[in-house]
């Protein structure tokens, strides 16, 4: 009888320690899954709190930018401009520029279209049809007429066709009939739906721009973008251009690209890129594109708008 209870006594000894073992190593889970929640939301708020801060620090770009536009006449208006500035512990490095600088895919002539795919590497063949499904893409088709446009999406097996109206965005170039796609992803810094110009401003354009202008030699090129830099715009530097000087211009148009790079103190990085109009009326400017990133998981902001009152 002794040995029997002293049996049980063990057996029940067992079972309690092997209880308590389930109990600490439940625990321990417990602590461990409590202790990645909590690094996970320490995370989470520093992450929404530098998106925060990020998304104040561009929208201070922006009023400044449209500061150094406003405060001088129009007349005197600069077509691009830089500066930096510290805020909310990150440097912040901004530049503006006038959307002349950029070739309008509303506004641009066939042989400007041209010039510019011819610059970006495509043979000139091609480049006048790539123009042409840029032209009919913006054009409206003829009421009651064939709409020769619409029929050549419909042969592609595309299910839809061309706008008929005026870009709206640049992206929508990705969906022009015919476009190569990394003729497009090239041409995208260097497009804009904003200048409302048919000319481009050859004193803040990209090489490649001032190279698609009708009747470019690459002399004329080469010697105008190594003096540029130090000439005075005005009708004796568009000679230097000979007959492409038709598709050039030294002002800006009312609409500005601002583009904004933030350095944080914690490593963490930041960029945008604003289009803003610039109206002397009701209200200083309109923001007309917005799109902001930040170097971190799950955090990408992208606006775009038209007519957007700040």
């Amino acid at each position: 009888m002794t040995a029997q209870r002293g049996n049980s006594h063990k057996d029940a000894d067992g079972f309690i320690l092997v209880a308590v073992l389930w109990i600490l190593i439940a625990l321990a889970a417990l602590t461990a899954i409590y202790s990645i929640y909590v690094s996970n939301t320490a995370l989470a708020l520093a992450v929404n709190d530098d998106a925060v801060r990020a998304e104040s620090l561009v929208s201070a770009s922006v009023e400044l930018a449209a500061y150094q536009l406003l405060k001088v006449p129009a007349e005197q208006r600069p077509t691009r401009g830089a500066f930096n500035f510290r805020m909310g512990r990150a440097n912040v490095a901004v530049d503006f520029r006038s959307e002349a600088a950029r070739v309008d895919l509303n506004e641009a002539p066939k042989e400007l279209l041209v010039g510019l795919f011819a610059a970006l590497g495509a043979h000139p063949d091609d480049g006048g049809q790539y123009a042409d499904r840029i032209i009919g893409w913006r054009t409206k088709p003829t009421t009651g007429g064939q709409d020769r446009e619409s029929s050549l999406y419909q042969a592609a097996g595309l299910a839809y066709g061309p706008r008929g109206a005026p870009f709206v965005h640049v992206d929508e170039l990705w969906l022009v009939l015919g476009l190569p796609p990394g003729l497009v992803e090239r041409a995208m810094p260097l497009v804009t739906v904003f200048s409302g110009k048919a000319e481009v401003n050859v004193f803040d354009a990209a090489p490649e721009v001032v190279a698609a202008l009708p009747g470019m030699t690459s002399e004329r090129l080469n010697a105008f973008l190594a003096q540029r830099a130090n000439m005075a715009r005005g009708d004796a530097a568009l000679a230097m251009l000979g007959p492409a000087k038709s598709s050039a211009a030294t002002e800006a148009s009312d609409a500005f690209r601002v583009a904004v790079s933030i350095a944080f103190d914690n490593g963490r990085r930041s960029s945008a890129e604003i289009v803003i109009l610039i109206d002397e009326g009701s209200v200083p400017y309109r923001v007309l594109s917005w799109h902001s990133d930040i170097d971190m998981p799950s955090r990408s902001v992208a606006r775009t708008g038209l007519g957007v009152q700040r």
